[in-house]
């Protein structure tokens, strides 16, 4: 007996150590990166000032998230972790559940991610938020809460964050009264106003006109990724960003394009009526701290934004890249993955141009195609629900492929192939599918990979390696925009769902390729080494 209870807690301890050693890779995962930016030095000291300020607000941002995602109960019993490994990937994550593997509880005594994060009540049923009779339950700005009865009322946002939306508030007002730039500081007071009613409309309108700042700082509730019930509730987030102003310069003149690309778009002409705004613009930025939603598990290296239909169809939207954020995931991730997977004949074909690229045009595409169904359900984000966001991606990956080719062949692009732009792409999607299958952007990369690997886009030689026949990529990508484009314009939900669970699954083929990536302890994403020090402030 003794000894079979000696041979049972053995077990039990080996099984404890692999479990510790597996979080520790988990850790390992992540690349380290200094958020620097050469940029700060052409930043006038009340710049510097301000960039200080908007870290101390994403800081703020970043609370609110917490309790978002994983709720401040469960925040605070992070500190009662002994392993130091579990709390750091705790912390990269944002909770308990691996991002970048469907959200499997890495944390015992957790369970499955709640669908609405802290949004909902964990045991809110469908028919209790459907008999809810208050018109703010659908906004976006709001969260849903049970009285001491446990009957269901809504919270906005900013009575639910009353006490760190005053903090923000205080901040602001330091803010405004150092912003020296009219757009900026039109922005800050329009964004002020908008923590304190939740109505975001006006400073995502204001945004759109802040064209010659060296400074931006996208803040506040914006993507809507975490809500699995309804796909409404927007998480709260922050990034400071120093503009390039060369590289901006020079993508500046494809803004006016837009309503030409749109009807260049390979789908049905009924999808590409709505004509684009082109009072938006195209910038290259270096970030400088990420707080909030864009800092959980794997990092944003472009924004497209408002994401406000209303805002889109009067002036458009901007599109931000991330330069120096892009720089190191394509050094940390794109290349020694390239170097694995790409035949050799091919490997040097993947390029940051084309990988800049292709990031740059996904984010342009986001403003193509349709915002409003045909079939009269609505617009497609509220037709689609909860299954927009990954069709959405998919969409602005293979528009932006596709349009990114056009400017090619017009000369308009010249740092760059269509070779490589195809070729990278495709080197791409084996770096995007290990964000997972429920992230929309791992969602996204695993149906486009299943499609391109069906239309024969590529195959693999000998050695494993793939082998990219640019023709059928090209071909394939027009057949999945069409696809796409039109999933959006019916707006036919159970559709895209039905679609989106048969395809948007890691098949066999690619998992051995994906633990071949794992294997030669290849990154999945970064983090960030970040803050006023870190910038030398």
């Amino acid at each position: 007996m003794a000894i079979s209870m000696l041979a049972a807690m053995g077990c039990k301890g080996k099984k404890a150590a692999e479990e510790k050693l597996e979080i520790q890779q988990k850790v390992d995962e992540y690349a380290e990166f200094e958020l620097k930016s050469d940029l700060i030095q052409n930043l006038s000291a009340n710049e510097k000032e301000l960039v200080k300020i908007f870290i101390e607000i994403g800081k703020v941002m970043d609370d609110i998230y917490w309790d978002q995602y994983f709720g401040n109960e469960n925040r605070a019993s992070l500190d009662t972790i002994s392993d130091p490994a579990i709390r750091a990937f705790a912390n990269i994550q944002y909770g308990a559940w691996d991002r970048l593997d469907s959200e499997m509880p890495f944390i015992p005594g957790y369970g499955e991610r709640p669908a609405g994060c802290n949004f909902y009540p964990k045991d809110m049923t469908r028919e209790e938020f459907d008999a809810l009779e208050d018109p703010l339950k659908n906004s976006e700005y709001s969260v849903i809460r049970r009285d001491e009865n446990g009957k269901l009322y809504v919270l906005p946002y900013h009575e639910a964050y009353k006490e760190q939306l005053a903090k923000v508030d205080v901040l602001m007002e330091k803010a405004i009264a150092l912003a020296e730039n009219p757009g900026l500081k039109k922005y800050l007071e329009a964004r002020r106003e908008a923590f304190r009613t939740d109505d975001y409309f006006n400073s995502d309108m204001v945004w759109m006109d802040m064209k010659d700042s060296k400074l931006d700082f996208v803040v506040g509730p914006i993507e809507n990724y975490d809500d699995g019930i309804n796909g409404l509730k927007c998480s709260h987030e922050a990034f400071v960003l120093v503009k390039d102003e060369q590289w901006s310069n020079d993508l500046s003149k494809f803004a006016a394009l837009l309503p030409e690309m749109q009807k260049l778009l390979p789908c049905d002409e009924k999808y590409k009526k709505e004509v684009p705004g082109t009072d938006c613009d195209i910038n290259v930025y270096d970030v400088v701290y990420y707080a909030g939603d864009c800092n959980a598990g794997s990092k944003t290296i472009a924004i497209n934004l408002p994401n406000d239909e209303r805002v889109q169809l009067k002036k458009g939207s901007r599109r931000l890249q991330l330069k120096n954020a892009m720089q190191a995931k394509f050094d940390n991730i794109m290349v020694p993955i390239a170097k694995l997977m790409v035949c050799p004949e091919q490997v040097d074909s993947v390029t940051f141009n084309a990988f800049f690229g292709n990031t740059c045009y996904h984010e342009v595409a986001h403003g193509l195609g349709i915002k409003n169904t045909v079939t009269g359900r609505g617009p497609c984000r509220q037709a689609l629900g909860a299954q927009y966001s990954a069709w959405e991606e998919a969409k602005a990956d293979v528009c932006g492929l596709f349009l990114t080719e056009q400017l090619i062949n017009r000369g308009l692009i010249t740092n760059t192939t269509v070779n490589q732009n195809y070729i990278t792409f495709i080197a791409g999607i084996l770096r995007s599918v290990r964000f997972g299958a429920t992230e929309a952007h791992g969602v996204a990369n695993i149906m486009c990979y299943n499609f391109f690997e069906q239309a024969g886009a590529f195959t693999r030689n000998a050695d494993g390696k793939y082998v990219i026949n640019v023709e059928k990529a090209r071909e394939a990508a027009r057949a999945w925009a069409s696809l796409i484009i039109a999933m959006e314009g019916e707006g036919d939900m159970a559709a895209a769902k039905d679609y989106s669970d048969k395809n948007g699954k890691i098949g066999k083929a690619l998992q051995k390729d994906l633990n071949a990536i794992r294997d030669a302890n290849i990154p999945r994403d970064i983090i960030y080494k970040q803050g006023a020090e870190v910038l030398g402030l």
